[in-house]
């Protein structure tokens, strides 16, 4: 980041004393607002609007726990849709197969009986030349390779069409389970971010602003904390090619809008953003935070660098890319915009690293 961009950034939040390096930690504590707000408690229903923050923005975890759940769920199930078409496909391949093997096997039927029905070998014991004799003897060994290679294969069909008929009812209770899984989560999000928005809605202006700065401020603190180990002295600030091109495809989306479930080019939920900015990278990564948790090559915070996925919460259901200088770019929630934050500015689960060779 350039010196004017982070001045700029500074200044942009308000964070005047600032030293360049360490973005995001506070100068002068902005003002905390009163209990209810100033006007007779507004929308907060009696509460404080701490209270209030505190709910709204536990509502919003629950939802973007949820989104997870809910995107695994829609990548399992396109999974499972393109294992079942393949399986179908199979099925076709197969049964054309032994539509055909039956054919051969009637045509062997039917020539037999044309003989009279008696075995091959036996008509040639009863062959007084010779020479017929020895002929028939290899023509007999090879009707009976075909005869056994034939029945075989009509063998080693029926098991395949047997397997695939397994496989094809694993595969939809599969389906069905995911379905089942991605309406639930489907709903649980919508509930808890109805029930967010409602409260927020309740607010006055002056409230909705506060509750903003209220945000920003816990934030604030929380990066304050994280940079006073001295954190900053011993992160990187290199990004490997690859890891560049994803953070400038991360700068790029800023001012975007949040929206669950959403992946681009437009709006963005958080894992949506890192992953199409790795993917504008070159380099393919899993849908959602947790998968990116569980899947990529793990990296010790001291020794993340620009371009690291920082996943945040126990249960990894929130992620953002470090872009340096202590700050990282993520979506946050429903009702803001892609954004510049401070690293330590929420839990940190661990750091994952994409392009870790």
């Amino acid at each position: 980041m350039s010196v004017a961009a982070a001045t700029a950034l500074v200044c942009a939040l308000g964070l005047s004393a600032v030293p360049e390096t360490a973005y995001a930690a506070p100068g002068e504590p902005g003002p905390t607002p009163s209990p209810g707000g100033g006007n007779g408690g507004g929308g907060t229903g009696g509460r404080s609007l701490e209270e209030v923050r505190q709910e709204v923005d536990g509502l919003y975890r629950k939802a973007e726990s949820a989104t997870d759940a809910y995107n695994l769920a829609r990548e399992r199930q396109a999974r499972q849709e393109k294992a079942i078409l393949k399986i179908a496909r199979a099925v076709v391949k197969a049964q054309k197969e032994m539509a055909g093997l039956r054919k051969r096997a009637g045509a062997m039927a039917r020539a037999q009986y044309r003989g009279g029905g008696m075995p091959a070998e036996a008509r040639l014991f009863l062959n007084g030349d010779p020479g017929d004799f020895l002929d028939g003897v290899t023509l007999a060994r090879k009707g009976q390779q075909a005869t056994h290679g034939l029945i075989g294969r009509l063998e080693r069909t029926q098991v395949a069409l047997d397997r695939y008929a397994d496989s094809a009812s694993q595969e939809w209770e599969r389906l069905d389970r995911s379905r089942a899984k991605k309406a639930a989560a489907k709903k649980e999000i919508l509930r808890k971010l109805a029930r967010a928005q409602r409260l927020e809605s309740r607010l006055a202006k002056d409230e909705r602003e506060r509750l903003r700065r209220l945000e920003e401020d816990k934030a604030r603190g929380a990066q304050a904390k994280w940079l006073d180990t001295g954190i900053l002295r011993k992160l990187g600030s290199g990004a490997t090619a690859m890891g560049g091109r994803a953070v400038d495809f991360a700068k790029d989306q800023l001012g975007k809008d949040y929206v669950w479930g959403a992946v681009g080019p437009d709006t963005y939920d958080c894992s949506g953003l890192t992953q199409r900015a790795w993917s504008a990278a070159g380099r393919t990564i899993p849908r959602t935070s947790q998968e990116q948790w569980r899947l990529l090559p793990k990296v010790s915070v001291r020794d993340m660098r620009p371009g690291d996925l920082i996943i945040y919460f126990r249960d990894a259901s929130h992620v953002g890319m470090y872009v340096g200088s202590g700050a990282m770019i993520h979506a946050p929630r429903p009702g803001r915009q892609v954004t510049v934050a401070g690293a330590g500015s929420m839990p940190i689960l661990g750091v994952v690293r994409p392009d870790a060779r």
